[in-house]
């Protein structure tokens, strides 16, 4: 059957409607003259970032000793021209939007802003590396499966989410705006893991398997932690301001001490604390602080449920 042309004439009065939509609700629209940070090469700078982690692994191969200085110089060159633009894009639209547009907004200088925290990012590079090498060999000692560190840096996805993790982390500990959650979301729709850039995670920390991870804003997770998949670190509720909108950055996320072990499923909320060398097990539901060295099985959460105080005397020390 052949198209009706006179149906088509009704497409510039469709876009015209659109349009009209953009005027009337500014929500969920950028229009104007300063751009917000590019992703597609948020996403280049991670992947360049990883070539330099993990070098000979990935884009660059036969890689040596006598090359690599050249290639990692080129890759860091360019990342400090792109962050330097990106972070200038962030820090100008953090200004606008979320400052409200400070009226000396036309006197800050954003592209040198974003050039002294792309050095401070670049020279964290370094202790950035030897915490990863920790966790990746956090990931070798910890999973019988495992071959060699090669293994790990290659296949598996909780030290994609954790090296995208650090990276975001950094960033936002330096005060860059917005490229770290988009560089945590990006990661998340990757690997299926959701590590907010606000948690605090110490070395030689191991997420198995992964799917389904979730890490809130305000966890703190120590040393030599391992996660497996489907545990949540959450919050048990959220108060409100006086106008009843959510308050933001108070501590309502889990505490895990030092070399603590959660199993698949588990579920802890709120801001409790759990104890160095502790174990939850798998699909335990935790709302109570967990004495350090205690096993927090199903049965006991069940009782926990009924009385809090009862860690200490059924709890099972390690």
């Amino acid at each position: 059957m052949a198209s009706d042309f006179r149906l088509k004439e009704q497409l510039p009065n469709l876009t015209s409607r659109i349009v009209a939509g953009y005027k009337e609700c500014g929500t969920c629209s950028h229009l104007g003259h300063l751009p917000l940070p590019n992703y597609d090469v948020i996403i280049s700078c991670i992947e360049d970032l990883k070539e330099i982690m993990y070098p000979g692994y990935r884009r660059r191969e036969a890689l040596h000793i006598g090359n690599v200085t050249y290639h990692v110089g080129d890759l860091i060159d360019g990342l400090h021209d792109k962050f330097t633009a990106q972070i200038a894009r962030a820090l100008r639209h953090d200004d606008r939007v979320v400052n409200k547009g400070k009226p000396e907004m036309d006197e800050v200088d954003y592209e040198a802003k974003g050039q002294a925290m792309a050095i401070m990012f670049l020279e964290s590079i370094p202790q950035l590396r030897q915490t990863l090498t920790q966790d990746a060999q956090a990931a070798f000692d910890g999973d019988p499966a495992c071959r060699s560190v090669d293994e790990v840096v290659f296949c598996y996805p909780g030290l994609e989410a954790i090296t995208s993790y650090r990276i975001a982390h950094e960033l936002r500990r330096l005060g860059v705006p917005f490229i770290p959650r988009m560089i945590g979301e990006w990661a998340h729709k990757q690997t299926g893991i959701d590590i907010h850039p606000g948690a605090t995670i110490g070395h030689h920390f191991f997420i198995d398997h992964g799917t389904g991870v979730v890490i809130g804003e305000t966890a703190v997770i120590g040393e030599r932690v391992r996660l497996y998949q489907h545990v949540t670190l959450g919050a048990k509720r959220f108060p409100t301001e006086s106008d009843g909108h959510l308050m933001k950055g108070l501590p309502r996320h889990p505490v895990l001490e030092d070399d603590v072990v959660i199993y698949a499923g588990a579920t802890i909320l709120g801001r409790v604390t759990i104890g160095k060398g502790a174990t939850v097990g798998g699909n335990v539901w935790v709302t109570q602080d967990v004495p350090p060295g205690c096993s927090v099985t199903q049965a006991l959460s069940r009782e926990l449920a009924r009385d809090p105080n009862a860690v200490p005397a059924a709890a099972s020390a390690k």
